[in-house]
């Protein structure tokens, strides 16, 4: 894959990094609504064919270029941004605890959601 289109599906819940004609990864996320706004990213799928090429981590930066545009924070309940969050400190600041607990809560009253 030469180049990719990382593109924001809200309605979906999904930033989906598309190329040649194919979504080759997505991270699938909720906005949470209270007690402030977020972007809280849940999972984050590579299609086989597709990994190994950047393409978690170019959703990942994007995800949070897209907050910091919007001026919301992220809460990264996704392992896989969670750790991309803690190797790049300087583009993905933490949340906090009220909102990490909230997006928790949002989660675990929505089961089979994600």
């Amino acid at each position: 894959m030469s180049e990719i289109e990382i593109r924001d599906d809200r309605a979906a819940g999904r930033l989906e990094a598309v190329g040649e004609g194919e979504v080759a990864g997505r991270i699938e996320y909720f906005v949470l609504e209270s007690p402030a706004c977020a972007l809280v990213p849940v999972h984050t799928i590579v299609e086989p064919a597709h990994e190994g090429r950047g393409i978690a981590g170019s959703l990942a930066r994007e995800l949070y270029a897209l907050a910091e545009r919007e001026g919301v924070p992220v809460v990264p309940l996704c392992p896989y941004v969670a750790g991309w969050a803690e190797r790049h400190p300087e583009v993905a600041a933490p949340a906090g605890p009220e909102l990490t607990a909230a997006a928790v809560e949002w989660l675990r009253a929505r089961p089979g959601r994600f």
